[in-house]
């Protein structure tokens, strides 16, 4: 199983023992489909505010065992939808309150943990992006620019000369790029088990093993039993397309990760990131990594396929070719790693809305709640939805309901095989897109087509 592979699922401090199952029908306020990060904020916010209520979370597996415990570890202000994008939906009022939203929340996470005496290995240190050639540098300036006629300032994204950025890590043939310090380096398993902890000492119960087959208003059916209760919440991210008429809600694409061992002082010299910075570049196909608590390099990125019919399976994890290419591309990165061993490989699957744009929503009439389609930038994301949804459950009126994603309906997936051609093609086109922009030194005509598909 994943667990078994992840350096996060390794080093959180956990036996993994599952909680018992429902054990048969039940009856509760609330009930929570999902027990990632997404469900659990969730329910941390409505027993914050109400500590009466009977909420009781149904997860398939453990808690934790999906994208929640085997992400990147970035909790950033980043939104699949950019800005620009939300202020055609909503306006630009509403876009901008969307950016300052998931500011806060990086700091909010902070305060929880801090408040809950919860240790993720939480390091605020923002994420630097490096421009390596001349089609990276052209859309770093891009990014600033667009920034600043959004209001940002120096304090929020600076532009960084190849001094400068060296000043935060030391990327091979890296020319400048950006700093943001907005984002945090966390251990995101500690995180996820950790919060299903405080859960439990709330009187919150969390059924694992008992995967749902369908959910309807007032109650969700399982494998052990039915839960009725007046709110159900949908909070499955990649694994939506399980539940029964949700198979082309949203599409689980995969992600994959390597880690090295622990590396000592002298490669850290050369490598920089003093501060636990997250760190990236401007490549078409997203590349992520942080420096751990425990001095690894943990990196990962796109590449692997989609699934024909939205599967979902461990054996998808397993991609010998990507992980190859990952420790490629670190190496390539930083060669002082050329001779680092790499002590996990792991991966799994994110939910990707039609329109890449995340979404939450309450229906008052029905009960049905539900939120997700955070394509990877789900780590901080997640608290943001769980905040709200709390505010929409408990019929609170708050800046936080009325941001844009609220209410949000993404369009469905096209039908297979169509669903399957489109993704595939167009992470193989983002691929070449890279090829084509190291041979020209130019940025790709094929990503600029791209971006709009892809929440740009």
């Amino acid at each position: 199983m994943a667990y078994d592979q992840s350096l996060w699922y390794e080093t959180a401090g956990e036996d993994w023992t599952p909680r018992p199952p429902l054990p048969g029908d039940r009856e509760a306020d609330v009930v929570i489909v999902g027990a990632g990060l997404t469900g659990l904020w969730t329910a941390y916010y409505l027993t914050e505010v109400d500590p009466t209520l009977r909420v009781v979370v149904v997860e398939a597996e453990i808690a934790g065992f999906g994208a929640s415990g085997r992400n990147g570890g970035w909790c950033s202000a980043l939104f699949p939808r950019s800005t620009s994008g939300l202020s055609g939906m909503a306006g630009p009022e509403a876009a901008i309150a969307m950016t300052a939203a998931m500011r806060a929340t990086v700091d909010e996470v902070a305060d929880v943990l801090r408040r809950e005496r919860l240790d993720a290995d939480f390091a605020k240190g923002g994420t630097v992006v490096a421009a390596r050639g001349p089609a990276q540098r052209s859309r770093a300036h891009e990014e600033v620019a667009d920034a600043r006629r959004w209001g940002d300032t120096p304090d929020d994204l600076a532009l960084l000369s190849g001094e400068e950025l060296r000043q935060h890590v030391r990327i091979a043939g890296a020319e400048g790029g950006t700093y943001t310090p907005h984002c945090a380096a966390l251990h995101p398993a500690k995180l996820v088990r950790g919060l299903a902890r405080v859960l439990e000492s709330r009187g919150v119960v969390i059924h694992e093993q008992t995967p749902a087959l369908a959910l309807a208003p007032g109650r969700v059916t399982t494998t052990r039993g039915t839960v009725r209760a007046e709110v159900v919440v949908r909070a499955t991210e990649g694994y939506t397309p399980s539940i029964r008429g949700q198979r082309r809600a949203v599409a689980p694409v995969y992600s994959l990760m390597v880690a090295t061992e622990p590396l000592p002082a002298e490669v850290w010299e050369r490598i920089g990131l003093e501060r636990r910075q997250t760190f990236s570049d401007f490549r078409n196909v997203i590349i992520y990594g942080q420096r751990t608590a425990d001095d690894r390099l943990a990196f990962g990125g796109r590449g692997a396929p989609y699934h024909f019919g939205s599967r979902v399976r461990a054996g998808f994890e397993d991609e010998p070719r990507v992980f190859a290419a990952l420790r490629s591309t670190l190496v390539d990165l930083f060669p002082v790693l050329a001779d680092a061993k790499i002590t996990h490989r792991w991966g799994g699957a994110l939910g990707v809305p039609r329109d890449w744009c995340a979404s939450v929503a309450f229906d008052p009439q029905t009960g049905a709640a539900r939120a997700g389609g955070y394509v990877g930038d789900g780590l901080s994301t997640t608290n943001l939805a769980g905040r709200t949804l709390s505010d929409l459950i408990l019929r609170r009126d708050t800046d936080l309901v009325r941001l844009p994603w609220v209410g949000h309906r993404s369009p469905v997936w096209e039908p297979e095989p169509l669903r399957w051609l489109g993704i595939n093609a167009g992470l193989k086109a983002m691929e070449l897109a890279d090829v084509e922009e190291r041979w020209t030194g130019r940025p790709s005509g094929v990503a600029r087509l791209m971006r709009p598909l892809i929440g740009g």
